[in-house]
């Protein structure tokens, strides 16, 4: 009787320590913070294509301290225009181009020639609408695949997998009306 009160005090002490701790102590920071990958220009910029401007070819590489969950198969280019840059006829309301999903292949690469031109097209369209001329400052990155095509800045930088690449172009405007 006398092992089975000391039993049943023991089991009871054991168990109240099983709740809730507090896990005071040294908060531990995440071994990696940063985009899991990084854009670069492959070449240099080329002279404006039948479109009138040509993006230059874009690498992306991922991050080597990168986890391998925070990797991406399949991404969307993010074009966005400096418009106080820009001349134009009028203000330009909208100021980014956001392109369909795009594999990526491995850790490195580039992307192909077909996006970049399909590229090339959507913001020489943009630039045609606001009668631009010369020299364009724009800013590409890659998003999640995840994202909408009629997303705003918070749900942009949300999903971004790198940071903001600056491109600078000549835009021939093929319109002579402006």
């Amino acid at each position: 009787m006398k092992y089975t009160i000391v039993f049943a005090i023991a089991a009871s002490a054991l168990l109240a320590g099983c709740g809730p701790q507090d896990k005071g102590g040294i908060p531990v920071k995440p071994r990696f913070t940063g985009p899991p990958y990084h854009l670069s220009l492959a070449a240099a910029p080329a002279k404006p294509s039948k479109s009138g401007l040509t993006i230059p070819p874009i690498k992306y590489t991922a991050d080597p301290d990168a986890p391998p969950d925070s990797l991406a198969t399949r991404a969307i280019l993010v074009v966005r225009i400096d418009t106080a840059s820009v001349k134009s006829k009028g203000t330009m309301t909208m100021d980014q181009i956001i392109m369909g999903a795009v594999d990526l292949p491995g850790t490195e690469g580039q992307l192909t020639a077909d996006y970049m031109e399909a590229t090339d097209q959507s913001v020489a369209t943009l630039l045609e609408e606001y009668c631009v001329k010369g020299n364009v400052k724009m800013t590409a990155a890659l998003t999640r695949s995840s994202l909408s095509s009629t997303a705003g800045d918070a749900e942009i930088d949300e999903k971004l997998i790198t940071p903001w690449l600056p491109i600078s172009v000549v835009f021939k405007n093929p319109h002579s009306g402006c």
